[in-house]
């Protein structure tokens, strides 16, 4: 019998997620239902259950948190995300081999969710285990993560980065701009700036060539992003964002890139 570990701090939403997870899945065996990261991270090194569900944000640990510990304690878990993040988001996890849910959970997603782990081969679970390397969690401060995809071809399809004391999970179409910040980056949405920790220069391989440009040794662009592009008296370009109000710098050598403006 397959066993599970359940992770939401909110009892209504957790007794809700049970309650379908029993109808979907009448076969699987809840070990553990826990209201805090820690105590569900407790259960899943001492369970080693086939699947977790983890709410993204928890007291104590985060579900992403947890699924970084994970790869070294459980790597053979499978791990489905439940979260309150916008409905776009979901996309992203359809395409890869993490499952996400999004809350209030409906049966009809929970159950095309439980077929998919039901079917998940021993090859499958080995690439979960690979996309939880790419997993770059901060520690003590809890600071920016960037998740690669599974597949060293695809591009970076989201990103998660800190915002004060919040860890946000942003869709990298949402990024209008990276910007560098001494050893890390900041992270430039519609929404406002956040922080990953990780220099610009790694980015660039991580991102699609054909979307995100560099336009300066300390800025890389979304394309998608850009509203107009003007030249001043020296050759630099000057570019205006649809989302954002400040203008960013092109240098002289990465003019090239508009060279039909």
């Amino acid at each position: 019998m397959p066993k599970c570990v359940v992770a939401e701090d909110e009892n209504l939403l957790r007794e809700a997620l049970l309650e379908q997870l029993g109808k979907a899945w009448p076969g699987l065996e809840i070990v553990a239902a826990c209201d805090d990261g820690a105590s569900a991270l407790d259960a899943i090194i001492e369970s080693q259950p086939d699947v977790a569900f983890l709410d993204i944000r928890m007291p104590g640990l985060t579900g992403i948190e947890i699924a970084e510990a994970m790869k070294e304690h459980s790597p053979h878990t499978q791990i489905v995300f439940v979260t309150a993040y916008d409905q776009y988001a979901i996309d992203a996890f359809d395409k890869g081999v993490v499952d996400y849910l999004l809350k209030p959970v409906t049966y009809d997603r929970l159950s095309a969710t439980v077929q998919r782990l039901q079917s998940r081969s021993v090859k499958d679970l080995n690439a979960v285990a690979g996309l939880l390397q790419q997993l770059n969690i901060g520690s003590s401060k809890g600071i920016a993560a960037a998740f690669q995809s599974a597949q060293k071809n695809e591009p970076l399809v989201w990103l998660t980065a800190s915002s004060g004391t919040e860890t946000k999970l942003i869709m990298i179409d949402d990024v209008a701009y990276f910007k560098a910040d001494n050893k890390y980056t900041v992270v430039m949405t519609a929404e406002g700036e956040s922080l990953l920790r990780k220099p610009i220069r790694d980015l660039l391989d991580l991102l699609d060539a054909n979307i995100f440009k560099q336009i300066h040794r300390s800025t890389i662009v979304n394309l998608k992003a850009i509203a107009s592009i003007a030249r001043d008296d020296s050759g630099k370009g000057i570019v205006k964002l649809k989302t954002r109000p400040e203008t960013l710098t092109v240098s002289q050598p990465f003019m090239v890139l508009f060279r039909n403006m």
